[in-house]
């Protein structure tokens, strides 16, 4: 079902998937599920959502504010904190229910390093869970675009894009994902998104990216959150996803209990294919059910 909720400035569409053969009377684990950067809840969040539910755990894929249905003026625009409030608002939101036991989430790429931001703040995160999770650093993203000159050019195009969007409401985008792409914010082999068949058909996405981001997403450093994170908390990753360093970095500094499952698969492969897809739901399920009752 389709629900909405206030956050913010504005609002948050979510797709709300109950436990099969869901009994109002009874009181299941409850968590929100967020995707990768740019997404919308149709795709991976959605997927997860769905398999949650299928295991016996109430599962919410979020729209974050500026994508998909969800309100928000600046379209496209990738913002840590906002999105952290996105989801503390959805756990206020499950919490309100008579058929909820306990509330947590589950990130998936980008929002696997965007869960860590609101558990670090949130008392409504009763655990947490991440696949393939993406837990940049400033440090990170100088390597990533070669150099602190890069990085220090993208910035200046962010502020100049926002003086434009402040002055006129123009919202400059470029492409979020290319292959060959080099003014692309994320230049990699982007099969998942350049797959019609795969998340690049989902009609409510799309390839874009607001210019006036590139400061937040610059400093999206969810490292820094992790040491403040108490709830129980399972990371699963592998070789094949983005930056493994970093997520054995982010489960050593993690300050509550805490377990590491090393799976196998490419990182797209964690968004949308069947072996990886069910390993990793049979176990983030499982997680909940404990730490959730």
């Amino acid at each position: 079902m389709t629900v909405s909720f206030p956050s913010g400035d504005s609002y948050v569409v979510a797709h709300l998937y109950l436990p099969e053969g869901h009994d109002p009377a009874k009181r299941y684990p409850a968590v929100a599920v967020g995707g990768s950067f740019t997404s919308v809840k149709e795709q991976m969040g959605g997927i997860y959502a769905g398999e949650m539910a299928r295991r016996g755990v109430m599962a919410m894929a979020v729209d974050y504010r500026n994508y998909g249905q969800s309100g928000g003026a600046k379209r496209q625009y990738e913002d840590p904190a906002s999105k952290a409030e996105d989801l503390s608002a959805a756990l206020r939101y499950l919490a309100s229910r008579s058929d909820v036991s306990g509330t947590g989430l589950l990130g998936v790429c980008t929002s696997g390093g965007t869960v860590l931001y609101t558990a670090a703040e949130d008392a409504n995160v009763g655990a947490v869970a991440t696949v393939a999770g993406f837990f940049s650093e400033p440090e990170m993203v100088t390597v990533i675009k070669k150099g602190p000159e890069v990085v220090e050019r993208l910035r200046a195009d962010g502020r100049l894009a926002r003086q434009i969007y402040d002055e006129t409401g123009e919202i400059k985008t470029i492409r979020a994902y290319h292959n060959t792409d080099q003014t692309a914010a994320s230049v990699s082999p982007s099969q998942y998104y350049l797959d019609q068949t795969r998340g690049g058909g989902v009609p409510s996405w799309r390839n874009e990216f607001a210019v006036m981001a590139w400061e937040p997403w610059i400093d999206f450093d969810p490292v820094s959150r992790a040491p403040r994170v108490t709830a129980p908390t399972l990371v699963i990753h592998s070789d094949g996803s983005a930056f493994p360093d970093q997520a054995r970095k982010v489960y050593g500094l993690l300050a509550g209990p805490k377990e590491l499952h090393w799976a196998e698969g490419a990182h797209f492969d964690f968004y949308d294919q069947g072996d990886a897809v069910r390993d990793a739901a049979d176990r983030v399920a499982a997680h909940f059910r404990v730490t959730l009752g």
